[in-house]
């Protein structure tokens, strides 16, 4: 497991991929699932019963016996992928970023082991993370993880095609459900799931983040092939 030295206050990195890069997520409810557990395992008041206790379709109602919410880790961006998904957290309290990456890890193979009548672990080991050590970096590894990997998803080419049609892939991904993206170029009302007094909200403007994409979606490619293998 590749995961660098880090403390409270540090910006972080992370991706979790599936084992012998299986798909993680296979249905449009696998998918929405995991945008609740960002939300609800994000809780020093959790319940570990928390899926069968929350019998409502919304996707932020938490039930109401539960404890105050108190956000054990600060997630600023997220994409989700078909066979892994990115994090950009900030450890906001001490083993904040560990409990909630073990929270995650431990509830989707739960859950896909009793709904595909499967055995084992859904990861391919432990998470790999980074630390963000400068604003610079910090908006690089923000256009990473909502840009570069949504643009990967970009019908008919992926990545190749979304960079030579560059406006499209971006009012495409912009629309896309399992990214943060959306919630920081006002596409849609911010979720409740990111930390509204991130470092990234001052730096990521709606303006700026589309000049800024597009600079580095055309012109870092080698820069890609770095972060994915300090990530390995």
């Amino acid at each position: 497991m590749r995961v660098q030295p880090y403390c409270v206050g540090s910006y972080l990195h992370i991706i979790k991929r599936g084992a012998r890069g299986l798909n993680i997520v296979r249905d449009t409810s696998d998918y929405w699932r995991f945008v609740k557990m960002l939300f609800l395992l994000n809780d020093a008041n959790f319940n570990n019963d928390w899926f069968f206790e929350k019998n409502t379709n919304s996707t932020f109602e938490r039930p109401k016996h539960w404890l105050e919410r108190e956000q054990i880790v600060d997630v600023l961006a997220y994409t989700l992928m078909p066979n892994h998904f990115h994090l950009l957290l900030r450890e906001s309290h001490e083993g904040g970023v560990t409990l909630f990456m073990k929270r995650l890890g431990q509830s989707m193979t739960n859950y896909t082991n009793v709904k595909y009548q499967e055995k084992g672990s859904l990861f391919q080991g432990a998470y790999r993370s980074r630390t963000v050590e400068d604003d610079e970096y910090l908006r690089y590894v923000a256009i990473y993880i909502m840009v570069k990997n949504t643009f990967e998803l970009f019908p008919n080419g992926g990545l190749p095609a979304a960079s030579n049609n560059f406006d499209d892939a971006w009012e495409w991904a912009i629309k896309y459900k399992f990214s943060s993206l959306g919630d920081y170029v006002n596409q849609r009302e911010v979720s409740p799931i990111l930390s509204t007094n991130s470092l990234i909200s001052e730096i990521m403007t709606p303006k700026f983040l589309k000049s800024y994409a597009r600079d580095v979606i055309l012109g870092m490619n080698e820069k890609w092939k770095e972060e994915e293998k300090q990530l390995e």
